[in-house]
Order: C-alpha cells, then structure tokens, then sequence
C-alpha cells in the first residue's frame, strides 16, 4: 500500500513537472509573438552590428519564423546567413545563402550572395596537401559571378580570387605528381604532369611539370627496355 501510494506521488510530480514545462514554452513562445516583427528586425540589426552574430541569428530566424510574409522577411533570410559567414560556419551559410537565391532568383542582391558563396568556400582552402574541393567550388562560384554578371563591383574582385584558387588547385595537383614521381610511380605520375600543362598553362606549376616530364618519360622508358632484356 505504501509502495503504491509512494509511485502515485512520483506520477503526479512527474505531471506537475511536465505541465508547467509545458506553461513555461509556451509563455516564451507567446512571448516572442508579442514581438512585432519591426522589433524583431532591429533586435536582430543590433546585435549584428554588435558582433554578437548568435544572437542575431535568434532575432532574424524568429522574425522569418513569425512573420514570414514580413518586409523585412527577406532581410532576415540574407541576415542569417551573413551571421553564418561572420560565425565562420561556412556550411550553414552555403546553405542559406543558396536557399536565399533559389527563393528569389531576380533580387538585386543575387551578385552579393554568389559572391558570399564563393567566398564561403574561398575561406575553407586550405594547403596545398589538402584537399581541393574548397578550391574548387570557390573557383566555379567566382567564375559563375563573372559570367552572369560581368559589371559587377563583386566580379572585379573574383578575378583576383579565381587566380589564388588555381594556384592552389594546381598546387596540389603538383603535390600529387610529385608524390607519384618520389614513389616511382611514373606513368600516373606523367598523367598529372601532362594533366597540369594541358589544363593550366601559364602557372609556375605547368613550367615545373613541363621540365619534370622528359626525366619521368626517361624512367618509363628505362623501367620497359629493362623488361624488354629480362
């Protein structure tokens, strides 16, 4: 009898606990709706003007959350993302900013989000024994912003970008072809030196595979005639 009016006691605490859980939620929620979304636009300007970028990622996600039909809903969603960017999160803010063009593929500010973009993906690239893709991608986005929009104040700065990512796309395909060459694996070795000479002309990086190419030809065809006699 005492166990059982012990569990009894426990059930109902554990539904006061959820119950008033439950109040607490929704009084913040109700909270936040109180919030028009001008106040929540300028909650959301002030802390990203004071760097702090998570909160204003709160302030701008309840603002699109709760007046998605807002003027400033559109502000908000560019916001996040920009937060995401400053936050160094790169992959969030690829993934806002992306959703940002998809949903308004004619606003003025598509330059500035491809840009955003490609600078997400700029900001990742790493050395030269790393892997490319950041590179890449960054590479493909500033080439992107360049051809769809070629006045642009955002594409005179990509053309000094595009020139970093190749250098270091081509970088580490030299890194690659000289690992295959110390390893004496010469003809992969041949195929990422002509690779790099056929691809990227005129990089420091294409003179080096231009010279390294007789010598690995030589060892390929030393490593034949050596079979040739065996």
């Amino acid at each position: 009898m005492w166990k059982t009016c012990k569990l009894k006691k426990i059930l109902i605490s554990g539904l006061v606990f959820l119950l008033l859980s439950g109040c607490a939620l929704f009084e913040e929620e109700n909270h936040q709706m109180n919030k028009t979304a001008q106040q929540l636009a300028a909650e959301g300007a002030a802390s990203f003007m004071n760097e702090d970028y998570e909160d204003a990622v709160k302030a701008y996600t309840d603002l699109k959350d709760w007046y998605p039909f807002s003027k400033y809903a559109i502000l908000a969603e560019l916001k996040i993302a920009d937060a995401h960017f400053h936050l160094e999160q790169y992959p969030e803010a690829i993934a806002a900013y992306e959703n940002f063009e998809k949903m308004h593929p004619k606003n003025e500010a598509v330059p500035y989000i491809i840009s955003q973009i490609a600078m997400c993906w700029f900001n990742q690239i790493d050395t030269i024994d790393r892997d490319a893709t950041p590179a890449k991608n960054a590479r493909a986005e500033f080439e992107r912003l360049i051809r769809l929009f070629p006045d642009s104040d955002y594409s005179l700065e990509a053309l000094a970008h595009v020139d970093a990512c190749i250098d270091n796309i081509a970088g580490h395909e030299l890194y690659v072809a000289n690992f295959y060459n110390k390893t004496k694996k010469y003809k992969a070795a041949l195929k990422r030196y002509q690779y790099i000479v056929e691809n990227y002309a005129g990089t420091d990086q294409s003179q080096i595979a231009l010279e390294k190419i007789p010598k690995v030809s030589g060892h390929i065809k030393a490593a034949e005639s050596h079979k040739d006699i065996k």
